[in-house]
């Protein structure tokens, strides 16, 4: 009789459990990433009455089954749905992360790490990445300075806003390229100032500066000069750069003719004069001084820079190959005598110094551009593809390095006169552009938990890697509350490495979380199924009592 009230205070207390596992799924329907739960229940115990006997050949009887009565339920266990998938939640958050497959993110209280499929993270004062909702750091993997990639490591506390990784280092400049059509019909190709191209280029700090590269045409065709006018800084200030060449001089077949102009003459003693003023000398004859800002204005020059750079050659034609030597315009107006293999003589008699014809100039750190007449294409640059400008030369001494400038993507093209020759920073691939400082402008996350960082400057950073864990059976964490799970001797160990999140098959995504994955639909069924057995088993206690109410009622 006391039995089955007993089984029926058993029965209450299973399914007040499963009622109280029931509770705490619906009030964690909106909890992120939480898993339910779900009770099983198991028998008790049996007292066993009679025990089972066989069949006896001797007597002809045959066997009895045992006689067992049941003393109620328990417990059998309570299990987790760890593996099955909550909905997705978007937060437009880049820091909430939502992990589809099976692994948990691992995070670090200070002493112990711990699992959690709760992705809702942000950064801290300091820079680290860590739980919303107690600030636990995330861990992960860190970059290895040496390979500039993930080093798969025991996993630490990733500070992805750490001060180094705020700003992003300045570089210096090192390729450069110039494409586009050179037209021979161009005007400005034509001048003797020729057609200028800026180049922009920066400094090991991350300064800009722009290189004036002139392109100039000679009397052979496909052939044109290009030599470094000046170098400005970026707030347009002159940059000394004292006899900086682009890869030396080269020298350019052309005749240049020099003529007087109707204004200047030369006098009796061999000066040169202004007509309208004798006592303007562009030239004195007697000491052999030029000013050559007035000698400039009397050939017609606007740049005496370029006059000076001019070379009168004389060529000695009965050697195999022909010796040669260059003079000077000062001192060719100057006169005096030359020697050049069997040839000797005056320059005064050779050259008349209201007309002078050099037979080739070579332009200050000028280098000869060809292109193939027939084709037009690029044929090199001093014999190259690339010309070099050697800032290294300039002071002060490592502030800058040497640029590489390939004229490859040129072309000699009919454009109506018009050429789009430009310069620009870095090869084709946009490698040697060189950069400024940059300032951190974002932080992004791939679907493999590798954390970006980018910058104003155009570059960006790998800052490091989340870690995640894998479990044999993850069904055996133990809940540790807050969304966070530990490991058990039955989920399996912990290596403190962890793996990669695509290794097992999942990835990650950014701006969404993973809510619960309860079902209020079942859950509901499952609330009216143990409101039914509670209120059976209550029904029991009441018979039973009943029982010995009229086992008492027996004396009366």
């Amino acid at each position: 009789m006391m039995r089955s009230m007993y089984s029926g205070v058993a029965g209450l207390k299973t399914h007040q459990t499963k009622m109280d596992v029931i509770g705490n799924n619906i009030a964690n329907v909106n909890t992120v990433a939480y898993k339910s739960q779900s009770v099983t229940f198991s028998e008790l115990m049996y007292q066993t009455t009679q025990a089972a006997s066989g069949a006896n050949a001797v007597t002809g009887t045959a066997g009895i089954n045992a006689r067992q009565i049941g003393l109620g339920v328990k417990t059998g266990a309570i299990n987790t749905a760890i593996s099955s998938q909550g909905a997705s939640q978007t937060t437009n958050n880049p820091f909430d992360i939502r992990i589809t497959g099976s692994s948990f993110f691992i995070v670090n209280n200070g002493q112990d790490n711990l699992f959690t499929r709760d992705g809702s993270f942000y950064v801290d004062g300091v820079g680290n990445l860590a739980m919303t909702s107690n600030g636990y750091n995330v861990m992960g993997w860190q970059v290895d300075p040496e390979t500039n990639d993930i080093k798969m490591d025991t996993v630490s506390a990733l500070r992805i806003m750490s001060p180094e990784n705020m700003t992003y280092p300045p570089e210096a400049t090192t390729l450069a390229t110039v494409s586009g059509i050179l037209d021979k019909n161009d005007s400005n190709v034509l001048s003797s100032s020729g057609k200028t191209m800026n180049l922009m280029f920066y400094d090991n700090l991350g300064y800009t500066y722009t290189a004036k590269l002139v392109v100039k045409s000679t009397d052979t065709d496909g052939n044109y000069t290009v030599q470094l006018d000046s170098i400005v800084d970026q707030n347009n200030t002159p940059v000394e750069i004292g006899d900086l060449q682009l890869s030396g001089g080269t020298e350019v077949d052309k005749q240049t003719a020099l003529a007087l102009s109707e204004e200047w003459e030369v006098d009796a003693s061999g000066n040169i004069v202004n007509k309208k003023d004798n006592t303007i000398v562009a030239f004195d004859k007697t000491t052999g001084t030029p000013d050559w800002n007035k000698l400039a204005e009397a050939y017609g020059y606007d740049d005496a820079t370029e006059l000076q750079t001019l070379k009168f050659v004389i060529k000695d034609t009965s050697t195999d190959p022909a010796t040669e030597g260059s003079y000077t315009l000062d001192q060719v107006l100057a006169g005096g005598a030359y020697t050049v293999g069997s040839l000797t003589g005056n320059l005064s008699d050779k050259y008349n110094a209201k007309s002078l014809t050099a037979d080739k100039i070579t332009p200050s750190g000028s280098t000869l551009l060809t292109y193939n007449t027939t084709t037009g294409a690029f044929e090199g640059i001093g014999g190259r593809d690339a010309i070099t400008l050697k800032l290294s030369e300039v002071e002060p001494a490592g502030r800058y390095s040497d640029i590489a400038i390939s004229f490859a993507d040129t072309t000699m093209y009919n454009n109506s006169g018009t050429s789009t020759i430009a310069a620009a920073s870095g090869d084709k691939n946009k490698i040697g552009c060189g950069r400024k400082l940059g300032e951190m402008s974002g932080v992004s996350i791939q679907d493999d938990g590798r954390i970006y960082a980018s910058y104003d400057n155009g570059m960006s950073k790998l800052l490091g890697q989340i870690a995640v864990a894998e479990f044999a059976n993850a069904s055996g964490l133990a809940k540790e509350g807050d969304n966070l799970y530990k490991a058990t001797q039955n989920s399996g160990d912990f290596d403190g490495i962890g793996v990669e999140v695509k290794s097992g098959g999942g990835y990650m995504t950014t701006g969404v979380l993973e809510m619960s994955n309860v079902d209020l639909s079942a859950e509901f069924t499952e609330m009216i199924t143990t409101q039914r057995g509670f209120q059976a088993n209550s029904r029991i206690i009441t018979v039973s009592d009943t029982l010995l109410e009229e086992l008492v009622n027996l004396k009366r």
